[in-house]
């Protein structure tokens, strides 16, 4: 995006080596703790090594980010000055003082700094200067401010929204609703804060009507907690505040989080959570950059930090429940299912309303293999819908899982195929019950057209290229099952279901040297702890031993059929 200074690594310049004076154990202490971003560690780290090497601008520009990152923006911005007073130039420096300057409420400071080019970048300080001049007072002066970044190129979206944000904030909602209805669809209009500002407005304006039409248009029948508090009162004719943002320094917690949802995704995800955080920091109840920061700490596989950032959402708050929601899944990442076991079943108390809820209970009780809680969890999430819609086909899939496992296959086959009706062509869904139907050695020919419809939407997915050679392999198609099942290697080498797949094709195409290689490879990786209960190692030992004919034989199951190819 054109103009949108806010790089995916933020540089500092005049860079150099460790000095000798460093504590070079903290410092390589504090690396390999930024590496694995481990921020806790790395911020511990590399404050000690400040200690003997104060002035190192590698060690100063990490440490910082460190700070930002974990959200302790007091003790980032004494290293933030005296990155300045270095005379070094450092994006993440800037931010920092940036942020302090607006929290205190120094316009001057603020514009002074764009000014004298310690910005961030041009989005960042045009936002920046809009929000400082209407802190100060100066209301024209700080519309031409967001005009003149709507002017850059790739930026009009930022411009007017924050336009229409800082017209809202002194009480000209009638211009606020110009600018939102002149740009309907914007990205950041389009976001949940871009709603909820939208849907203020227009209640301000007397038009609670389209306030409910905006929040249907938006959720449709999914409107979570938040959005039906707001429904709740619109639809009794309740006058909605203008709470979005009151003041300057709301709006500069907002430029931080306008920022952070348009880099997420495109930088490496620290550098969002250093927005976000400043955002927070500007605005702790700023409940938006709360979550979007617990869950790039769940991206980064910070399971714990993300357990303490969704803590931080009140109880009373509508995303409270959102909010649980996220502790349970980073919970779950952590390993602690237990813990996120007793989250949901909280959350079924208070907030059984949602399936939402339901449906993450039934995903967490499947991973724990108890499948009849898993299919009472969906039952009740399913319990909630009035009629089906296409986006329940994931329920109705999961539940097919569940009762597979649980060895219930006319349910299993009803949900497979109902998700089916719903979402025509899902590979998921056409893999999963093509493979079940050639496990069972039913409807074969219905089943390996299901699998070859998935591979030819997922081409890529290893697990079903492996459906489709294995199920080639059952209609005792042999030749044709060895290049799927070579492909599906390739992009699962380290499987050891489809190793030992790829084992038994080649067995069945007589080429025993080869089928033995690819099933040592796949008692080596259950031996790595890699193993999938599909595999059973005494087993693939047995065919080791005496090979698959006789394998086959004392199951009792059908031999190859050596006229299509066997050994």
């Amino acid at each position: 995006m054109a103009g949108l200074a806010v790089a995916a690594t933020l540089a500092m310049t005049g860079a150099e080596p460790l000095y000798a004076g460093a504590d070079t154990g903290a410092y390589l202490a504090a690396r390999q703790a930024a590496a694995a971003r481990d921020f806790p560690s790395a911020a511990e780290y590399f404050t000690r090594a400040l200690v003997s090497d104060p002035s190192n601008p590698e060690i100063l520009e990490q440490a910082l980010l460190s700070q930002l990152a974990l959200g302790n923006m007091d003790r980032a911005v004494p290293i933030a000055r005296k990155i300045e007073a270095d005379g070094l130039t450092s994006q993440l420096a800037s931010l920092a003082l940036l942020a302090h300057e607006a929290s205190i409420g120094d316009a001057a400071a603020v514009i002074s700094r764009i000014d004298e080019d310690r910005g961030v970048g041009p989005l960042v300080d045009g936002l920046a200067r809009g929000w400082a001049l209407l802190g100060g007072g100066d209301v024209e002066a700080a519309l031409k401010a967001f005009d003149a970044v709507a002017q850059e190129d790739g930026l009009a979206g930022f411009g007017t929204y924050h336009k229409a944000l800082a017209l809202a904030s002194v009480g000209d909602f009638e211009g606020a609703e110009a600018i939102f209805a002149q740009s309907d669809g914007g990205a950041l209009q389009s976001t949940r804060r871009g709603i909820t500002a939208r849907v203020q407005v227009l209640s301000q304006l007397g038009r609670n009507d389209d306030a409910l039409a905006l929040i249907d248009r938006a959720t449709g029948s999914e409107a979570d907690p938040e959005m039906k508090v707001l429904r709740a009162k619109l639809a009794a004719g309740e006058a909605l505040p203008f709470t979005h943002l009151q003041s300057a320094r709301d709006g500069m917690a907002e430029v931080f989080h306008s920022v952070a949802m348009a880099i997420s995704g495109q930088a490496e995800p620290e550098y969002a959570l250093v927005y976000a955080g400043a955002a927070q920091y500007l605005r702790p109840d700023h409940t938006g950059a709360l979550l979007m920061s617990a869950a790039l700490l769940e991206e980064m596989g910070r399971h714990e930090l993300a357990v303490e950032a969704y803590r931080e959402v009140p109880r009373d708050h509508p995303a409270f429940a959102s909010a649980e929601l996220g502790r349970a899944e980073a919970l779950r990442h952590a390993g602690r299912t237990d813990a996120a076991a007793e989250v949901l079943a909280q959350l079924g108390r208070t907030n059984g309303d949602l399936p939402s809820v339901h449906v993450a209970r039934g995903d967490l009780m499947r991973q724990l293999e108890r499948f009849d809680e898993a299919v009472a969890a969906y039952d009740a999430a399913l319990a909630l819908y009035d009629d089906m819609r296409k986006d329940n086909w994931f329920i109705l899939y999961a539940r097919a899982i569940a009762h597979e496992r649980l060895d219930q296959w006319p349910e299993a086959e009803a949900d497979f195929r109902k998700a089916l009706e719903l979402n025509p062509g899902q590979p998921q869904v056409l893999n999963y019950l093509g493979y079940s139907l050639v496990q069972r050695r039913i409807k074969l020919d219905e089943a390996l057209s299901m699998i070859e419809r998935a591979v030819a939407a997922q081409p890529e997915s290893g697990y079903i290229v492996d459906s489709l050679g294995w199920a080639l392999y059952r209609l005792d198609r042999y030749e044709e099952a060895v290049p799927h099942m070579e492909r599906a290697v390739e992009l699962m080498p380290v499987d050891p279901v489809v190793n030992d797949h790829l084992g038994d094709v080649l067995w069945a195409v007589g080429r025993i040297r080869e089928a033995e290689f690819q099933w040592r490879r796949a008692l080596s990786f259950i031996e790595q702890g890699d193993a999938s209960e599909e595999v059973d190692a005494d087993r693939v030992r047995r065919k080791l031993a005496v090979g698959l004919d006789k394998v086959l034989a004392e199951e009792g199951a059908a031999p190859l059929k050596v006229a299509n190819g066997g050994n």
